[in-house]
């Protein structure tokens, strides 16, 4: 057996060193007896995740061999490393032919002029740490790949009735109108400003209503808009910029970092513009279709934004929370849509920044060209949240029960991925163990483990029936009154069914009947939607699970309507359980809180792959294709005689943390052995005692 001689060349550590060694050792004989050290396998471990990252996510393959090309990981503008951090510590081994580096991803991608100042790089940089623009210290691991390329977007267009216009103030006026907004303290009206989570609000001229969306036209507020904002009003006026002279205005302070849930300014609320001018900081505002396409725009400071028609109307806009923007490098354009030009991306720092937003108050019902996204044309209004038990088993008839029955075979086809730590429950019960799903929906879940005896229940004929076509013993009813008896179960499992409950009493005793089903000693799983789907600075699947528009469109048909487009977003396969949108909620929703804080409120309808802001909401499932049984039912009016595809409606409370484990324990004899967030959802393993 021959040993290897390696011989460091002065002045490289024995880790960077490593880096070229892996390409020797690579296609060398498996007789060397080179042994790693600790650091160098964690190295060597790190680099080949990054390796794998890159295959999963992109389908792209790293090589073995020295290229022109690499592919730099934790140096992406997903991972806080603008252009003009990483560039310079590139450019130190040689000169630089491209820098790729995609949006939101945690790599780029690194072009030599030649393979030697590539291997130099892979040399020099591999393991090592830089420092980004937040101070946070990131280690830089490089391998080869045969090409330096993406896939170049073709840019979308701005959203019809979108226009910016750059400069419509001076910096002079911009510091005369912040420094006229007095934050320090209120105006003679209580309500004219208020501190919402994530930013300081005033309003003028009528009060915005966060829990209704609405404003009382009844009730202007005193003094009206301020006199500063008159000379700037009129002169846009005649210049064309606007159409109406506003006669409601918001003024949000954003701190660095926050920003506005997506939505569509209510349309029985305000006429047809809406105008904001941007002062302090640029941002990015990100414009969404109800067919999956986002366009993110480029709004400067001192800039003017105006929404008129479909981009006012159909399309919902919002600021996502996040300290830096993906802007353009080059700086060549100020404002407008965001290319997707990789070779031309870095990361932008936010700043303080403040909105002037005008409106003018809407005295006649709305007649836009969108329906069904229309409060004023809809025929029907959502239900209000029950006062009473009738009430409640009322609202979970039409709004769950009814559209469960409705939705059964194609709300089977996207729930066929058990959750993981489901899984783990149910592998980990003793054999023999006696086991029952309330709620069992599919059931996905009961031939998990085969040496138990599981038995399922739901109140959905339909989704029992196709549990018995799979061969697995399922029975009709409702989770308030299982026809089993007491204290034969080792244990139950409640995935997704406990939010369907329309009051907290009702909610209660659903916990109840799985505690009666357990014998002392049993242990019973339940899962719920949580209100919070960013929990740990992380975001839940439901809201990071959008998919790419290009899948959307492949789906559509070629003459789809933009009506018929509102409705096409299915839910994504194997995630939560909701689908397309009727996005009828208003500016600023935050602050809005618990729907039962308001009188006789009606159920807010969710905006889907949102965050939650009310607890009690209707989440929408657009039915694809047409329903086994019986005519479907259309809750807020026919979509089209054209479009066979309804919309539904089902009712949820999304659980805040803790309200779960404060409802088990209000139960008598159950200990709660565990509590955790699993994806989106609040969950509990309790103990019979």
């Amino acid at each position: 057996m021959n040993n290897i001689i390696i011989i460091v060349p002065s002045g490289l550590s024995r880790l960077t060193f490593f880096t070229v060694f892996l390409q020797f050792a690579m296609d060398s004989s498996p007789h060397s007896n080179y042994k790693l050290s600790k650091a160098e396998k964690k190295f060597l471990r790190k680099q080949i995740k990054a390796s794998h990252t890159l295959l999963r996510h992109e389908g792209i393959q790293t090589v073995s061999y020295a290229t022109q090309s690499l592919v730099v990981a934790n140096g992406g503008l997903g991972n806080g490393m603008c252009r003009n951090q990483l560039l310079p510590v590139l450019e130190k081994c040689g000169l630089v032919d491209a820098l790729l580096m995609p949006p939101n991803k945690p790599y780029s991608f690194a072009r030599y002029k030649t393979v030697e100042e590539s291997k130099r790089a892979y040399v020099t940089l591999n393991g090592k740490e830089v420092v980004d623009d937040l101070g946070h210290k990131i280690i830089l691991y490089l391998n080869f790949v045969e090409k330096a390329q993406w896939k170049e977007l073709r840019p979308p267009a701005l959203p019809p009735g979108l226009v910016v216009v750059e400069e419509i103030i001076s910096s002079e006026d911009e510091k005369m109108l912040l420094e006229s907004v007095d934050w320090t303290k209120d105006t003679d009206n209580q309500n004219s400003q208020k501190s919402l989570k994530h930013r300081r609000v005033k309003h003028f001229g009528y009060e915005f209503h966060y829990e209704g969306n609405n404003v009382d036209k009844d009730k202007p507020l005193s003094g009206g808009l301020p006199d500063i904002c008159d000379s700037f009003l009129e002169k846009w006026l005649r210049e064309g910029y606007i159409k109406h002279k506003p006669d409601q205005m918001t003024i949000n302070q954003y701190e660095p970092g926050h920003g506005i849930p997506a939505h569509i300014d209510t349309h029985s609320a305000f006429e047809d513009e809406i105008v904001s001018l941007s002062l302090g900081s640029e941002i990015v505002m990100d414009f969404k279709h109800p067919d999956g396409i986002t366009v993110p725009v480029m709004l400067p400071r001192r800039s003017l934004l105006v929404m008129t028609g479909e981009s006012r109307y159909l399309w919902t806009h919002g600021i996502t929370c996040r300290k830096f923007d993906t802007v353009q490098a080059s700086g060549s354009q100020k404002s407008g849509i965001i290319t997707s030009d990789v070779g031309d991306l870095t990361l932008s720092k936010r700043g303080l920044r403040t909105s002037f937003t005008f409106r003018k108050v809407r005295q006649t019902p709305c007649n836009c060209s969108y329906p069904l996204v229309c409060d004023s044309q809809r025929r029907e209004t959502p239900p209000s949240f029950p006062e009473s038990d009738k009430e409640a088993s009322r609202l979970e008839q039409e709004h769950v029960h009814q559209v469960y029955e409705e939705i059964a075979g194609h709300f089977s086809s996207t729930r066929h991925t058990p959750w993981p730590h489901v899984v783990e429950f149910l592998k980990a019960l003793p054999n023999g163990s006696v086991v029952a799903d309330i709620g069992c929906g599919n059931g996905k879940y009961l031939g998990i483990n085969k040496e138990l005896y599981t038995i399922g229940c739901d109140r959905s004929q339909n989704l029992v029936d196709i549990c018995r076509e799979r061969q697995f013993q399922a029975l009709v009813c409702d989770a308030l009154a299982v026809p089993v008896r007491s204290g034969v179960c080792d244990a139950c499992i409640s995935i997704a069914v406990i939010h369907h409950f329309a009051t907290a009493e009702r909610r209660v005793a659903a916990l109840q009947e799985l505690v009666r089903l357990l014998r002392p000693g049993g242990k019973a799983l339940i899962y719920v939607w949580a209100m919070e789907q960013e929990y740990n600075k992380q975001k839940s699947k439901y809201l990071r699970g959008n998919r790419t528009s290009q899948e959307k469109k492949e789906e559509m048909n070629g003459d789809t309507s933009v009506q018929r487009l509102l409705v096409e977003q299915m839910s994504d396969l194997g995630s939560r359980d909701s689908a397309s949108s009727v996005p009828c909620i208003s500016d600023s929703q935050e602050g809005r809180g618990d729907s039962r804080q308001v009188s006789d409120s009606k159920l807010p309808i969710h905006v889907n792959r949102t965050s939650f802001y009310s607890q009690d909401v209707l989440v929408p499932w657009h039915l694809k294709g047409n329903p086994d049984k019986g005519k479907p039912v259309e809750p807020f009016g026919p979509i089209g005689p054209h479009d066979p595809s309804p919309v539904f409606h089902r009712y949820y409370h999304v659980f805040r943390e803790g309200e779960l484990e404060a409802a088990c324990r209000t139960v008598s004899d159950v200990r709660v052995l565990q509590s955790y967030y699993d994806q989106g959802n609040w969950c509990v393993i309790l103990q019979k005692a």
